[in-house]
């Protein structure tokens, strides 16, 4: 975690004292996403905590920025609300410039470009990006802090980063796992299967990590003119958009038992 440190004299003469200043603190929580043939999945936990100390049971870390895109944050919670707000602004500049959203990829390089701006004292916030791209296909882009970010299939960070990336390594990129003959891995998953991925993803963090917990909130991008892939039979399922037009946003709510 980064810190700042500044220098004075103690009481004795000629002997310096260190004191340290650090502006940052994490909050805990875990943020995943997945993409498919033509819809992405974010998720997240609502658990806030400093430590041992719950501080809410209800800090939401995944945000919905157009009907294309699903912004999940975590780390610093302060850092990672006002860096939500802030691309929201540019989002709602560039729709007043443009008449129309903008598009999942330039999404991810203004993200690139405000946490890099802000290198020397960066937010303290790991960025996932999902959604979907204007030829109809899944995506998810991960950040680091100072911005460096890829395009993947499937990426965690957070708490429990250590326990769900590897299930995920082994889950959707099939690494350890040899396929039987005439059957190859598949290439996406279906949705169905992705979510009961990400659903047991957190029930198993939870019971692992203690920052991580009470509730999950999934949110599923369906590309313009998918079909909704089961999600109708999905119990809690609530939906985003207020059309069929276009791209289309769900979300499901699902409770962590743990204390």
């Amino acid at each position: 975690m980064p810190d700042m440190v500044t220098l004075s004299r103690s009481s004795a003469p000629g002997q310096p004292q260190q004191r340290q200043f650090n502006p940052y603190t994490e909050n805990g929580g875990t943020i995943l996403a997945i993409s498919g043939a033509d819809f992405s999945v974010v998720a997240g936990d609502t658990r806030q905590s400093e430590g041992y100390s719950i501080q809410t049971r209800y800090a939401p870390k995944v945000f919905r920025l157009t009907d294309k895109a699903v912004l999940a944050v975590n780390g610093f919670a302060a850092d990672g609300n006002m860096f939500v707000k802030q691309v929201r602004q540019r989002l709602e500049w560039y729709r007043h410039a443009h008449a129309k959203d903008m598009p999942l990829r330039a999404i991810a390089r203004l993200i690139q470009t405000m946490l890099y701006a802000r290198r020397f004292f960066p937010y303290y916030v790991y960025n996932i990006l999902g959604g979907i791209e204007e030829d109809g296909s899944g995506a998810v882009y991960s950040f680091d802090p100072v911005g460096s970010y890829e395009r993947e299939s499937c990426r965690a960070a957070g708490a429990a980063q250590s326990l769900v990336q590897p299930f995920l390594d082994n889950q959707i990129y099939f690494k350890n796992q040899v396929p039987q003959p005439g059957r190859p891995h598949p290439k996406h998953l279906p949705l169905t299967t992705v979510i009961q991925l990400v659903i047991d993803s957190f029930t198993s963090a939870t019971e692992r990590h203690i920052e991580v917990g009470d509730g999950l909130e999934m949110y599923i991008v369906l590309a313009k003119g998918s079909p909704l892939h089961g999600l109708e039979s999905i119990d809690g399922v609530q939906e985003m958009t207020a059309t069929n037009e276009g791209e289309r946003i769900f979300i499901i709510r699902r409770n962590l038992k743990r204390d």
